[in-house]
C-alpha cells in the first residue's frame, strides 16, 4: 500500500490544494471555479465541499469558500510537495514543464517525510517550483516592483518572475511558454501592444505574442 501523506483522503487533499491554488491567485473561490479547475461535475464538488465542511477542512459564507486552519495547513502540506516533485522532475530527471505538473499531481499525495527531506537536500532548498511559485515553508519574498506583463510599457525590459498556477490549467499553455523561454528568470523586452491585449516580446532574439489572459497574469520585474 503506497504511503499516505496524510491521514486526510488524497480528494480532500486535491480539494484544499485547489482552493489555496484559487485563492493565491486572487480568483474568487466559489464552486464554479472549483469545478472548472478540477474538470468535475457541479454535484461532485457539491457533496466534496459539504464533507469536508463536516471534517472541519473549509467554511462556506455566502458562497465563498475558505479553508479553516486545518484546511490551510494540510494544503501548505500538499502543494509544497507538488512543487517539490515539479522541482525534481525537471532540474534532476530533466522532464518538461507540462510532463512535470502532471507527474508531480500523482506523487504530492505519497511523497514521505524523509523524501521530502531528500528533496530538499539534492535541490540545495529551493524557494519556487519551475514557474515561479512559491514553495510553502520557504519564506519566499516576491520582489519590489513586480508587476503583470500586460502592465510594461513597449520599449521596457523585463525579467519573469512568476507563472501562477492558473495558467497551468490553460491546455498547451505550458508547452508555449517552455518552448518560447519565457520562464523564471529569463529577460525581455516588450516591442507591442496590440488592441486585443496581446504583448509582444523579444526574448533572446525572438519575438513572441502572449496572449491578454496569459500576459495580465505572468508576473514579472521591470529591468
Amino acid at each position: 500500500m503506497p504511503y499516505q501523506s496524510t491521514d486526510h483522503h488524497p480528494a480532500f487533499e486535491e480539494y484544499c490544494e485547489t482552493i489555496f491554488e484559487l485563492d493565491e491567485d486572487g480568483v474568487d473561490v466559489i464552486q464554479a471555479r472549483i469545478v472548472e479547475r478540477l474538470q468535475i461535475s457541479r454535484p461532485a464538488v457539491s457533496e466534496m465541499i459539504k464533507k469536508m465542511a463536516d471534517a472541519q477542512l473549509v467554511k462556506i459564507k455566502e458562497n465563498s469558500i475558505t479553508l479553516t486552519n486545518e484546511g490551510l495547513k494540510l494544503a501548505n502540506l500538499v502543494v509544497r510537495r507538488h512543487r517539490l516533485a515539479e522541482r525534481f522532475l525537471t532540474d534532476v530527471l530533466g522532464l518538461s514543464w507540462a510532463e512535470a505538473h502532471h507527474e508531480a499531481g500523482k506523487w504530492e499525495h505519497v511523497i514521505s517525510p524523509r523524501v521530502e527531506a531528500a528533496f530538499l537536500q539534492v535541490l540545495e532548498d529551493p524557494t519556487t517550483c519551475p514557474h515561479g511559485n512559491p514553495i510553502p515553508g520557504s519564506n519566499y519574498q516576491l520582489p519590489e516592483g513586480t508587476s503583470s506583463l500586460s502592465e510594461i510599457s513597449v520599449g521596457d525590459k523585463f525579467i519573469i518572475e512568476r507563472i501562477p498556477e492558473e495558467l497551468e490549467f490553460q491546455p498547451g499553455l505550458l508547452e508555449f511558454l517552455e518552448e518560447s523561454n519565457l520562464i523564471p528568470g529569463e529577460n525581455g523586452t516588450v516591442t507591442a501592444v496590440s488592441p486585443d491585449g496581446t504583448t509582444t516580446v523579444d526574448v533572446k532574439g525572438k519575438k513572441v505574442g502572449v496572449g491578454a489572459f496569459a500576459s495580465q497574469r505572468i508576473l514579472v520585474c521591470t529591468s
